[in-house]
């Protein structure tokens, strides 16, 4: 090791794998993954108020449409102020968003989903598009250790029975 360019090659590539490490999240359940996700901080809040937490942190698998910040802020205040103010209701929206199976972008093919609400989401796959319903998949495959996320431009709103 008396070649200088070797042992600052080999102080770079050290360092470079020790920082790589200190910033990759530890693989954690769907709650605490999501959580970490500035984007999706009313999803997140809405998931608590729902009591829906246990049930993302549950062993899955599970696929968890989630609604940006933007999306919610789509939705009309009128609305989302109901949905908050009946639990249940907020509940079967946000569990509309849920699926009881692990979809990675990659695996999504042209087919109807069964929600844990009990109705049935569309999804599409046109190339790197991903849609559920009228939803388009922002951001994809965020993966935790009971399943995967993928960030929707729109909140889903279940049929009314």
């Amino acid at each position: 090791m008396k070649n200088p360019l070797f042992r600052l090659l080999s102080a770079v590539a050290l360092a470079a794998g020790l920082s790589a490490c200190a910033t990759a999240p530890t693989p954690a359940p769907l709650t605490e993954t999501l959580g970490r996700a500035p984007q999706l901080s009313t999803f997140n809040r809405l998931v608590a108020e729902a009591g829906l937490s246990e049930q993302l942190r549950a062993a899955g698998p599970l696929t968890v449409f989630a609604p940006s910040d933007e999306a919610f802020k789509a939705v009309p205040a009128k609305t989302l102020e109901a949905l908050v103010a009946d639990k249940a209701q907020l509940k079967a929206v946000l569990s509309y968003h849920i699926v009881a199976a692990k979809l990675p972008a990659a695996e999504v093919r042209n087919s109807n989903q069964k929600t844990l609400q009990g109705g049935t989401i569309a999804l599409a796959r046109a190339g790197d598009f991903v849609t559920v319903d009228e939803a388009m998949v922002q951001q994809a495959d965020i993966n935790a250790t009971n399943g995967v996320a993928h960030v929707l431009d729109r909140v889903l709103m279940p049929s009314k029975k």
